[in-house]
């Protein structure tokens, strides 16, 4: 049987600059840019970046340029999405760009896909909300055929082609990883047919369980998957100085996704089931970090966990020092744990 997957560990970006902030998006930017070069020299494996569109602190609208920034300023991380939208994607742009990517970065590339949920980013760009399953699951087969050595021949609902090669492919052999995010047995099982990566946001009955029995019985590989969550941390030793403004922070994001949710009819809403797999922030001293990061997962068999390095309002030098201290005291231990 081949070896389950190593644990990898970083980071995850959304860019957001909430009004009021004294510093502008430039200046987000760039110290985002500089702590992901740190993030590099200290050994994450990590960057993941997120997608939503017309939100006026700045969400992260367009993960392509700045994906190419972070290529340029790091050699060794890997750089994803949680996630990419793809019913506001064209299939084939979405193609050459991640392709053009993973040649700029010499084969680093990844992509995590999900459908979408906030009805304002639908109603903007004019796609129903009752095409984004089919559009989600036509893109995936498009994706993996442009990256392959034919061209590309696909008739679906929403998508038509016949015979559109496109260059140049990715520089990793096979194509760019691809995973999808899942909140329901359905999208679980969805992810497991189409033989991806997960990115689960649920409970694990409702995710990890219905995407390991999808993933068998289509024939996929379970063992050569992987698993991934944005679960952040904060290393200290005075919760009562660094908790606050991070606290604050996470405060302000969690209502505005519940604003969106509202709109949506969907179950993300559901923020509070105690039966969710956690997201919530780990704060402590080393050992604690490490042995609550550690149990978690053991407990769902996460392969790949990423913490957010710059929450709304805190400017991304303040968590330096948590991020050089889980490196340098917390990640040894875990990633000997799940050797």
């Amino acid at each position: 049987m081949p070896d389950r997957p190593r644990l990898r560990l970083g980071v995850a970006y959304d860019f957001r600059n909430p009004p009021g902030s004294p510093h502008s998006n430039t200046e987000l930017y760039a110290q985002i840019l500089d702590q992901v070069q740190l993030v590099d020299e200290l050994g994450f494996e990590l960057c993941w970046l997120t997608e939503h569109h017309f939100v006026d602190d700045g969400y992260l609208p367009a993960f392509a340029p700045v994906a190419g920034a972070i290529a340029a300023r790091t050699k060794r991380v890997r750089i994803s999405t949680d996630i990419a939208l793809l019913p506001f994607h064209h299939p084939l742009r979405l193609a050459e760009d991640l392709a053009v990517l993973d040649n700029l970065s010499g084969g680093r590339m990844e992509l995590g896909v999900g459908m979408g949920y906030a009805a304002h980013e639908f109603a903007a760009f004019g796609v129903p909300k009752a095409q984004r399953v089919s559009r989600t699951e036509e893109a995936v087969t498009i994706l993996r055929q442009a990256w392959s050595a034919g061209p590309v021949r696909f008739r679906g609902k929403r998508y038509a082609f016949d015979g559109v090669d496109v260059f140049p492919k990715p520089a990793q052999p096979g194509g760019i990883p691809l995973w999808m995010a899942a909140q329901s047995e359905a999208g679980a099982r969805r992810a497991g047919a189409l033989g991806l990566n997960l990115l689960p946001q649920g409970t694990p009955a409702h995710t990890l369980a219905p995407w390991r029995r999808a993933l068998a019985d289509h024939g996929h590989d379970a063992s050569t998957r992987r698993i991934g969550i944005i679960r952040p941390w904060l290393v200290t030793d005075d919760r009562a100085r660094d908790w606050p403004v991070i606290r604050a922070g996470e405060r302000y994001k969690l209502e505005r996704y519940r604003e969106w949710a509202a709109t949506s009819g969907d179950s993300v809403s559901d923020f509070a089931d105690p039966a969710r797999i956690p997201q919530t922030w780990i704060v402590g001293a080393p050992e604690q970090v490490a042995r609550e990061l550690g149990a978690f997962v053991r407990e769902h068999g996460f392969t790949d966990v990423v913490t957010w390095a710059a929450p709304p309002g805190v400017p991304p030098a303040q968590l330096n020092r948590s991020l050089e201290r889980f490196a340098r005291e917390v990640a040894p231990a875990l990633r000997a744990a799940a050797s």
